[in-house]
């Protein structure tokens, strides 16, 4: 399905108001190949919990996987195969209620499959390179169907080699699990969620933790010792919850999250010494 001068506010967790030229949400992998073929410059989004949209309009064309490409299954040995689209917390649900465990950390985990992926989502427990077997990828320069394995992808601390290669689509990916009881992995899931709907802003728009985790230090302590949450720039703050978020109080742009976000990695340079590494998408 193709849209023209489409709003992109539901297809970001800020709520920024943004359009673009033309949205495709692919029903096929020809589709996927068709839309490739035009040499036009793109953006490819999944459920946008990680992106920030930094412009009000943008002539790019847009790929978005939040509406299709969600179908998962089990197969032999407790394999779980999962389409790009697919929600992390429906997978999550799907494995308890069949007792397979593996999932649990990413139940309250906003996001897709492919969007797990290329950030190598997680929690201080397990990543979603713990799991993962092999993914299948269409290339964007052949639009042949390519093979990848876990080892292939360089999967480390939210990052992926998928950062880097932007000539790689993801289609599909093979998880593997465990056995268990049902009991136990909702126990687990639900444990992980209290524990971070406490500490983290979920009541308000944002988009994850905005940095990465600097060797030998938490970015939230830093950015709340300086002083700085509830600091804002227009309808962008700074949460007054966890300082490693940034929350739309309203009807913030991409350019002010983006503006608040150099903000605070200048305050915390001067006074630290320490480089913050945005962990988002600013596109």
């Amino acid at each position: 399905m193709k849209q023209v001068h489409f709003s992109l506010q539901n297809y970001n967790s800020y709520g920024i108001k943004a359009t673009c030229r033309e949205a495709v949400f692919p029903e096929n992998i020809d589709e996927i190949k068709h839309f490739l073929s035009d040499t036009s410059p793109f953006f490819i989004i999944g459920s946008g919990n990680n992106i920030i949209l930094s412009k009000a309009h943008y002539d790019e064309r847009f790929l978005i996987f939040n509406d299709c490409f969600k179908k998962f299954e089990i197969e032999q040995n407790q394999v779980l195969k999962a389409q790009a689209g697919s929600e992390l917390k429906k997978i999550s649900e799907f494995c308890a209620e069949r007792g397979l465990s593996g999932f649990e950390s990413f139940y309250d985990i906003p996001g897709s499959v492919a969007g797990a992926i290329v950030m190598n989502a997680g929690d201080a427990n397990m990543e979603i390179k713990d799991i993962l077997i092999q993914v299948t990828v269409l290339n964007k320069a052949t639009l042949q169907i390519e093979t990848k394995t876990t080892e292939e992808l360089n999967l480390s601390y939210r990052n992926s080699l998928f950062q880097k290669n932007k000539d790689w689509v993801i289609l599909e990916a093979w998880f593997q699990l465990k056995p268990s009881d049902e009991k136990s992995v909702r126990n687990h899931m639900h444990k992980i969620k209290e524990s971070r709907w406490i500490k983290q802003p979920r009541t308000m728009p944002n988009a994850g933790s905005v940095f990465k985790r600097p060797k030998g230090f938490y970015a939230g302590k830093l950015i709340e010792d300086l002083g700085l949450k509830g600091y804002q720039i227009g309808d962008a703050a700074i949460s007054e919850k966890h300082a490693g978020f940034i929350v739309n109080k309203g009807n913030a742009t991409g350019q002010q999250i983006v503006e608040l976000i150099y903000y605070i990695r200048e305050k915390v340079s001067n006074k630290y010494g320490i480089e913050l590494e945005i962990e988002q998408d600013i596109i």
